[in-house]
């Protein structure tokens, strides 16, 4: 299990310490949004573009709108601060869907960093490496969500959940979800493109991820599940046709 690093925001202006990767493997930063949001907000007008500003301004539930903003503020801080340009400068790209060819494949910059980012209400997980990276975080959710969602899992997970007693659902439903979603995010797949293609598992550890890919579970606070996936060095982008 990874251990994310716990992101600070500056006191002063707009440095913060670059990403240090080593190969083929995460760095992972933890944002507690509900801590330092108004920190966050405070720095916002500098850093982010005005896409960013308006997508903020456009969610409804206040929670959510400190969450993305100090999630994206952070993305801007740490790439600025790999690339070595003012966080304002950082141009964020999308590469083509895999599935579809899209402009809704995997986020990018011009500097060859690879990151991925999530959030939910008051918490943000990201991501950097040297090779494709997905990242999920989720809140653990409710037995009767776990009953409804089950049975579009790998038929496999669906069994394991059943075995489960009711109040241990939850969780390990909250490790395969987010463990789906990482592996996916990596490829830039969305998730109806592959809720049952690979079992990932239900249990304390992940089963060995879909080829060329490693998934590992990070801790985060309790309430809440996480994990990452990274593509080994030298393996290929996922095609459609090889889902």
């Amino acid at each position: 299990m990874y251990q994310p690093h716990e992101f600070t925001f500056p006191g002063k202006g707009h440095r913060v310490p670059a990403p240090l990767l080593a190969p083929g493997a995460p760095a992972l930063w933890l944002v507690d949004a509900e801590r330092d949001g108004e920190h966050a907000r405070r720095l916002a007008p500098g850093i982010l573009d005005a896409g960013e500003r308006d997508r903020a301004a456009r969610l409804v539930v206040p929670a959510d709108r400190a969450c993305y903003v100090a999630a994206h503020v952070a993305l801007r801080l740490l790439l600025g601060a790999w690339l070595g340009i003012a966080p304002d400068a950082v141009r964020l790209t999308r590469e083509p869907c895999p599935s579809c060819g899209g402009p809704h494949g995997r986020p990018g910059t011009d500097g060859g960093v690879h990151f991925s980012l999530s959030h939910t209400r008051h918490l943000a997980l990201l991501a950097f490496a040297d090779t494709p990276v997905g990242v999920d975080v989720e809140p653990l959710p409710t037995q009767e969500i776990v009953s409804e969602i089950a049975g579009q899992l790998h038929p496999a997970e669906s069994r394991e959940l059943a075995a489960l007693p009711g109040e241990q659902r939850p969780a390990a439903f909250g490790r395969v979800w987010t463990r789906k979603e990482a592996h996916l995010k990596g490829e830039g797949i969305g998730l109806a493109d592959g809720l049952a293609a690979e079992h990932l598992g239900t249990g304390p550890r992940p089963r060995p991820g879909p080829p060329g890919w490693t998934v590992t579970d990070v801790g985060v606070p309790a309430g809440y599940a996480a994990a990452v996936a990274v593509r080994a060095a030298g393996q290929p982008p996922a095609r459609h046709g090889d889902r």
